[in-house]
């Protein structure tokens, strides 16, 4: 009895056989796992966590254990939506931002937080708004390094439970709006022009001090000049006297021995210092004096005269010279 004719499925167990084969082996290697660098994946046995697949070659229980979450271990960044924020001083601005955090257990970030970057995203709104509104808006516009790290530390701290590690937070713009531009644009105007104005008058004063002290020096100079003038004056007056007493004290020496013409040539001397003192005069005027020329010219001639015989010696002529007007030198 043929058994081939009772089969009604030829060859029926060979494909059953071969599909089984295929199912195993297909079970077999989705047990194997590959985890790249960069990466690590959480394992769940029945659905609970067990253990985290670092890089690398791992081999899980077929059926029992299973792939759950895969973790991003590298740094990444997040775009901070803009919003509206109002300071402590009233002002409206419009802020974003960015944010960079790392993984640092995968399982925590996995199994703590749901939609873990959206909590970043919103928790960072939330600190800006806080920290922002907590300050006026000079400051906020002048000290963007003190909010990045008032909010850097305050987002650290919260996402801390979460297994991640934030990096860094950047405040990228601040807008104020237009109108407030326009205001703080007139303000920043005003007080250029103000530091300008103090400027130019700090010049001012400085010139007049220089100006000033300059002048001080010119009258210090001018008088010390004056005063070197009038020692050298008093000097050539005190000198001017020593000799006029010391001719003085000549004639007189000379009159006391019995010289008549020591006298005679004082008088002459005062006489002709008087006609050219009359001469020197500014003021015009017409002086008639009992004299004529000749005898002017003759007590000139005599004074000469009177000087050789004085102090020239007594070896001399003493006789006048001819054509000379002795007499009209007055005598005493």
């Amino acid at each position: 009895m043929d058994l081939g004719a009772l089969n009604p499925f030829p060859g029926g167990f060979e494909i059953f056989g071969i599909l089984l084969v295929f199912l195993v082996v297909a079970a077999l290697w989705s047990t194997v796992k590959i985890v790249s660098q960069g990466t690590n994946f959480t394992v769940e046995n029945f659905g609970r966590y067990t253990r985290t697949l670092q890089p690398g070659l791992h081999i899980l229980i077929p059926v029992m254990e299973r792939i759950g979450y895969r973790m991003n271990m590298k740094e990444q960044v997040l775009d901070i939506p803009s919003q509206d924020v109002i300071t402590r001083d009233n002002a409206m601005v419009r802020v974003n931002g960015v944010t960079f955090f790392q993984i640092i257990n995968a399982a925590r970030a996995a199994y703590e937080v749901d939609q873990l970057e959206m909590s970043i995203i919103n928790l960072t709104m939330t600190n800006i708004r806080t920290v922002m509104g907590s300050m006026d808006l000079d400051d906020l516009l002048s000290n963007r390094d003190q909010i990045n790290a008032q909010l850097l530390h305050v987002v650290d701290q919260a996402t801390e439970a979460w297994g991640i590690k934030v990096t860094r937070i950047e405040i990228k713009d601040i807008d104020p709006p237009r109108d407030l531009v326009d205001s703080m644009a007139r303000q920043m105007k005003a007080e250029r022009e103000k530091r300008a104005q103090i400027l130019e008058a700090e010049c001012h004063r400085a010139a007049e001090i220089l100006r000033a002290e300059g002048e001080k020096q010119a009258i210090v100079l001018e008088a010390e000049g004056q005063r070197d003038a009038a020692f050298r004056d008093a000097e050539a007056r005190e000198r001017q006297a020593g000799a006029e007493a010391k001719a003085t004290q000549l004639v007189s020496d000379a009159i006391s021995k019995g010289n008549v013409q020591a006298i005679n040539y004082f008088v002459a001397n005062n006489y002709v210092k008087a006609l050219e003192s009359l001469a020197k005069a500014p003021n015009q005027k017409v002086i008639m004096m009992p004299l004529d020329a000749s005898s002017v010219i003759g007590s000139v001639a005599g004074l000469a005269q009177i000087t050789a015989e004085t102090f020239g010696g007594g070896g001399q002529d003493s006789t006048p010279p001819r054509g000379s007007a002795r007499g009209s030198v007055p005598r005493v």
